[in-house]
């Protein structure tokens, strides 16, 4: 037999001898590793588990000022409080539109950045082209809205002087619905595109460069190196962040919507984060608010549990 092949008797020594070292001898092995995960540990258990228990205010009164525990129960009465009401169904319709908008448009548009950035030729062009295009990312929505507004008003916004030059009429980007989700949309994938780019552009160096010399020399195009290569070598990924961006499908941020919405299109801007922060911390309806968002956060287990299902159907590997 080989040396360097393992019996089954010194495997299994080798394994008990392994699994028989002291724990507390890996603990002092590598303390500073378990001391570092104490402040990670501290935040999720102060800030993530401990305040869980007021999630029961969706199944009491709204009464902030008895403790908790001696609240009454009303059982489902907030959950048929906020199903009952028109703004609430309104800010779910806005909701599922403007994420859907977002991940039909936003989504493939990292992936097609990072394709184009990988095939190009000057390293240095694509160096710069990236640091450009993730740097929006760094920027708040504040900062976004006044770059926005100089950009699309309808009198002086840049977009709209050119389009007066060209002999077009000038635009109502912030003032009309349709335009308004148009802009919402395309704000949106400015931020983030550059950022997700990187997700992908990692999961293009694992792919073997030795897969693109041989179906170049079998004389494959660009196009089909990246149909046959690229795009299948990114796919785990894909599906992986598809799922978690499916989680938010019925949540989504509250900054965007918050800082982009004016008066004359609350009726499309106004989703659930927004709904949840006017009725609870403006009307105080705290219980009524903690019903809502226990609502999405069971929405959105199902939404990533049946996204994951789907994709361990079609053969992928999903999240578990």
């Amino acid at each position: 037999m080989s040396s360097g092949v393992l019996t089954k008797r010194q495997q299994n020594r080798l394994d008990k001898g392994v699994s028989g070292t002291s724990k507390w001898t890996l603990v002092k092995r590598y303390w500073v590793l378990y001391v570092m995960l104490i402040l990670p540990m501290a935040y999720f258990v102060i800030f993530r588990y401990l305040p869980m228990e007021y999630l029961a205010m969706a199944f009491k009164e709204n009464n902030i000022i008895k403790p908790l525990w001696e609240v009454p129960w009303v059982g489902l009465k907030n959950f048929e409080r906020a199903f009952g009401d028109r703004d609430f169904w309104n800010a779910l319709r806005n909701t599922f539109m403007l994420n859907i908008l977002d991940i039909g448009f936003g989504f493939p548009a990292p992936i097609i950045l990072a394709i184009i950035l990988n095939e190009l030729v000057f390293k240095r062009f694509k160096r710069v082209t990236q640091t450009i295009a993730y740097m929006p990312h760094f920027l708040s929505w504040v900062i976004i809205y006044g770059l926005a507004m100089r950009l699309f008003a309808p009198t002086d916004g840049l977009v709209n002087i050119l389009m007066n030059r060209a002999g077009y009429e000038s635009i109502s980007f912030f003032d009309k619905p349709n335009n308004w989700v148009a802009t919402y949309v395309f704000l949106g994938i400015w931020q983030s595109v550059g950022w997700n780019t990187i997700i992908y552009l990692a999961a293009i160096t694992n792919i073997n460069p030795e897969l693109y010399e041989a179906a170049a020399v079998d004389g494959a195009g660009r196009l089909r190196r990246i149909w046959h290569i690229t795009l299948p070598g990114i796919k785990p990924t894909i599906v992986v962040l598809l799922i978690l961006t499916m989680g938010g499908l019925i949540g989504g941020g509250f900054e965007r919507p918050w800082v982009l919405r004016n008066p004359m299109v609350y009726d499309v801007a106004t989703v659930l984060p927004v709904y949840v922060y006017t009725k609870g911390l403006l009307n105080y309806q705290f219980s009524l608010t903690t019903a809502v968002g226990m609502f999405q956060s069971v929405v959105g287990l199902f939404f990533v549990l049946g996204a994951n299902f789907f994709a361990r159907k079609v053969g992928e590997r999903g999240l578990w």
